[in-house]
């Protein structure tokens, strides 16, 4: 038995929180019957949302090249979302977010608990972000970065970080923190110029082109999920 908001999430219907509204407003039934939030139900139960039955899919596991100006949503009134350039029959839903103004790998998926485990911060999972700064930035301030920089809503983790030139690098994190690597430099005086997520754990974008998305493989999906180790630094 499962909470019915957690089984219409991992069949890709919709988010949890999503799920959560739609039993609210008494839109869900599970054999016939309205539920409320924190019902219960089994893969064999008939669930309905609008009285149309939700039906088990194949999973299914996309990367996708973001481009800029548009938004990591499902839907929006105003402005272009990810999900207009996801041209496949299946509900799927983005896995985390990229800003409006950040470029990248952004995974796809109707798995729950897939998405879970990418996102939630016990797995560590590692983001790979390009940055090119405004301004040159020097190898004493690179370090500070790398050992963590106080910001409003705690101090970061340990990165690791890869100079290409005084103002552009990569740099390696697993915390999820909103805007934060924005919210590091300009701590530190700096403007992102540009952002863009080119790796999760060890799976990279290769060939893909902005705007073109694809399947991922088991053997690629695995590389997500490949330890990287970031070395402790002592501040």
């Amino acid at each position: 038995m499962e909470r019915v908001q957690k089984i219409l999430s991992n069949r890709g219907f919709c988010s949890r929180r999503k799920a959560e509204q739609l039993i609210k407003e008494g839109r869900v039934k599970v054999n016939g019957k309205t539920i409320s939030i924190g019902d219960q139900a089994t893969n064999k139960s008939k669930i309905t949302v609008d009285n149309d039955p939700i039906d088990k899919p194949r999973r299914i596991y996309l990367m996708f090249n973001k481009p800029n100006k548009c938004i990591t949503a499902l839907t929006d009134p105003e402005l272009p979302t990810v999900m207009e350039y996801i041209d496949i029959p299946e509900r799927v839903f983005p896995v985390g977010r990229l800003d409006y103004n950040t470029t990248g790998l952004l995974l796809l998926t109707n798995d729950g608990d897939f998405a879970n485990r990418v996102m939630h911060p016990r797995n560590e999972v590692k983001k790979t972000y390009q940055v090119k700064l405004t301004s040159t930035i020097t190898d004493d301030q690179l370090r500070q970065a790398r050992e963590g920089i106080d910001l409003r809503d705690g101090t970061t983790r340990p990165a690791r970080i890869k100079k290409y030139d005084r103002t552009f690098f990569d740099i390696v994190i697993h915390e999820g923190k909103n805007q934060i690597i924005k919210r590091m430099f300009k701590k530190m005086g700096f403007r992102v110029k540009s952002l863009k997520r080119v790796a999760i754990g060890r799976l990279t974008l290769g060939k893909l082109k902005p705007g073109e998305f694809k399947e991922l493989t088991k053997k690629e999906i695995d590389r997500i999920f490949v330890k990287i180790v970031i070395p402790k630094v002592k501040r």
